[in-house]
């Protein structure tokens, strides 16, 4: 037994989401559907990224057809953004093979899902320390990691699991549409990084159980890039690329060569460890990285609108 003392989170103060304001709701978010992009495409110059685009476009069509792994890493602030029903339709149209996130998506995925509305404000529940305190949201996802722990799942699967069997709006969740697929969510979670760690019903040892039977099963996803596939990552800093790296390790050392694939990052900001964990170590060997810095809610509908029209 430890010698420090523990706070006590069977006494923190916890409230019902449903008198929450939320940020985020489910009508904010984008709409599905085929644009005809092309001759958007084919208007841009040959010069810098304009270039870069239309050479990721082409490596991403050809990694459908060749059947190898298109692999998306998201950061939470994407389905914050709204763009969960154009992740659904790279699903539906063969451009996303598995997904690798982090536990604010999954959270934001949840609450979406279960209860139509997401985000709160921050820095004003965190005046009162009722920040992340919402009672459903907690002790929901963590009810079914638990379960998802006693029949050896991962946590999305269980998540994606749980979601197909109980929410109103699972039109708008990637981890149930995901799960209906039969296609992967590998949720990388930190200790003490998300909400529902802050509740009485988390369960470490659940949650850690979980995430890393998702860590092995994305390291076996990476071992179809090899020649040809596509790694996006969307919005994720560190979690992703830290998760992405090492997983790449193991795939190349289990079942190499894995070589001579694809990478891109999306995000609205320059960072260090997706420049160097995702778009120059992994295709030292053979392939070709990229970085777009814009704002999610532009650039990747522009992405996903180009891919499938």
């Amino acid at each position: 037994m430890s010698k420090y003392h523990e706070a006590d989170l069977n006494k923190v103060h916890r409230y019902s989401v449903a008198t929450r304001k939320s940020i985020v709701n489910k009508d904010f978010f984008a709409k599905k559907g085929k644009l005809d992009t092309s001759a958007f495409l084919e208007s841009l110059p040959e010069i810098l990224k304009a270039k870069d685009l239309r050479e990721l476009v082409s490596a991403c069509k050809i990694a459908r057809d060749k059947g190898k792994a298109i692999i998306i890493g998201l950061g939470g602030h994407v389905i914050k953004c709204g763009l969960a029903p154009l992740l659904i339709e790279l699903m539906e149209e063969g451009f996303a093979s598995a997904f690798m996130v982090n536990g604010s998506v999954m959270i934001h995925d949840y609450e979406i899902a279960m209860f139509g509305s997401t985000s709160e404000d921050v820095a004003e529940a965190l005046t009162d320390g009722s920040f992340g305190m919402a009672i459903e949201t907690g002790d929901g996802i963590n009810s079914a990691i638990k379960e998802g722990a006693m029949g050896r799942l991962g946590l999305g699967e269980a998540l994606g699991k749980a979601l197909c069997d109980t929410t109103p709006n699972k039109e708008y969740s990637l981890l149930a549409s995901a799960y209906e697929r039969g296609i992967p969510v590998t949720v990388h979670v930190a200790l003490g990084t998300d909400i529902i760690h802050q509740h009485p019903s988390a369960d470490g040892a659940a949650i850690g159980e979980c995430s890393l039977r998702d860590f092995r099963i994305l390291c076996q996803q990476l071992g179809n890039l090899n020649d040809g596939g596509v790694i996006l990552n969307f919005g994720s800093a560190v979690i992703i690329p830290e998760v992405f790296l090492k997983a790449l390790s193991v795939a190349r050392n289990l079942c190499p060569p894995v070589n001579n694939f694809t990478t891109a990052v999306f995000d609205m900001n320059y960072h260090y460890r997706p420049q160097t964990n995702v778009v120059q170590r992994p295709v030292l060997k053979g392939g070709k990285g990229f970085y777009f810095i814009g704002h999610h809610e532009i650039l990747i509908p522009l992405l996903v609108k180009t891919l499938i029209s």
